[in-house]
C-alpha cells in the first residue's frame, strides 16, 4: 500500500534514504565493520596458513591463530578508539567555536549564513528569510547543519567505533582458524584458501552494496589481495620453516 512521504505517495517497499547524522553514523558503522572484518580475515589467514607452510602441527597453528585473533581485535579497537576520539574531539571543538561566534558576533553569522545559501541557490531575498527565520528558532542548529553538516545529536562515538571493529575482526578471524584446524593436513591449507577468499568477496560485494559502489570490483580488489597475500604468507612459512628445520 502506497505510503505519504512529504505529501507524496510512494510504494510502500520504497523507504526515504538516511540523510545527516542517520547517513554518517550507518557509513562509520560500515567502514569499521567491515574494516575489521577483512583484516580480521586477511591477518588471521596469513599467520595460520603461514605456520601451516612450516609444521603439519596442530598446537602451533592454534596458538599463532588464537594470538594473532586476540592481538588483532586489541589492536583494530584501539586504533578505532583513538581515531573516532580524534574525530570526536574536532567536532567538539567545531561546537565550541561556532557556540561562541554566533554570543559574539551574530549579525555577522547571520550574513554568512545567509552567503551559504546562496550559494545553495536561493535568491538574495529568500535565503536571507530562510536564514532569519532558522536563526530565530534555532541559531546554532542552523549553523551546524548548513555550514558544518554536523548533528550535535549525532556525534560520533570512538566506544562503539572500537567495539565495532573489535567484533568484526573476531568474528572474520574465526572463519579460517576454524577452517584450518577442523581440517585434515592435507587438506587444511587449500580448504582455509577457499573459504578464506569466499568470505572476502561476500564482505567485499556486501560492503560495495551497502555503500552504494560497483559490487564487482569491490569483490576482484579484495579476492585478489587476499590471494596474494596467502600465497606471500605460506611461501616463506615453507621456506623459513624448511631452512630452521
Amino acid at each position: 500500500m502506497a505510503e505519504p512521504v512529504n505529501g507524496t505517495d510512494v510504494p510502500g517497499d520504497v523507504h526515504p534514504e538516511p540523510h545527516g547524522g542517520e547517513l554518517s553514523q550507518r557509513l562509520n558503522w560500515l567502514r569499521a565493520g567491515v574494516l575489521g572484518a577483512n583484516d580480521g580475515i586477511v591477518s588471521t589467514a596469513g599467520l595460520v596458513v603461514g605456520v601451516a607452510g612450516a609444521t603439519i602441527e596442530r598446537a602451533p597453528i592454534a596458538t599463532a591463530g588464537v594470538a594473532g585473533l586476540v592481538a588483532g581485535a586489541v589492536s583494530m579497537a584501539l586504533g578505532e578508539y583513538v581515531s573516532v576520539s580524534s574525530q570526536r574531539d574536532a567536532e567538539r571543538a567545531q561546537l565550541a567555536k561556532e557556540t561562541r561566534e554566533l554570543r559574539e558576533t551574530p549579525e555577522q553569522e547571520l550574513e554568512e549564513l545567509v552567503e551559504l545559501y546562496e550559494a545553495k541557490g536561493l535568491s538574495p531575498a529568500t535565503a536571507r528569510q530562510v536564514a532569519t527565520e532558522l536563526t530565530e528558532h534555532d541559531a546554532l542548529a542552523a549553523h551546524l547543519e548548513v555550514e558544518l553538516h554536523l548533528d550535535p545529536e549525532e556525534l560520533t562515538s570512538p566506544w562503539r567505533a572500537a567495539g565495532a571493529s573489535a567484533v568484526s575482526f573476531v568474528l572474520g578471524a574465526l572463519l579460517p582458524l576454524v577452517a584450518v584446524l577442523a581440517t585434515p593436513p592435507s587438506w587444511r591449507v587449500p580448504i582455509t584458501v577457499a573459504v578464506v577468499l569466499l568470505a572476502l568477496g561476500l564482505a567485499g560485494g556486501l560492503g560495495a552494496r551497502l555503500g552504494g559502489a560497483p559490487a564487482q570490483r569491490a569483490v576482484l580488489r579484495v579476492v585478489l589481495g587476499g590471494a596474494l597475500g596467502l600465497a606471500a604468507t605460506y611461501g616463506i612459512g615453507w621456506l623459513v620453516g624448511g631452512a630452521v628445520g
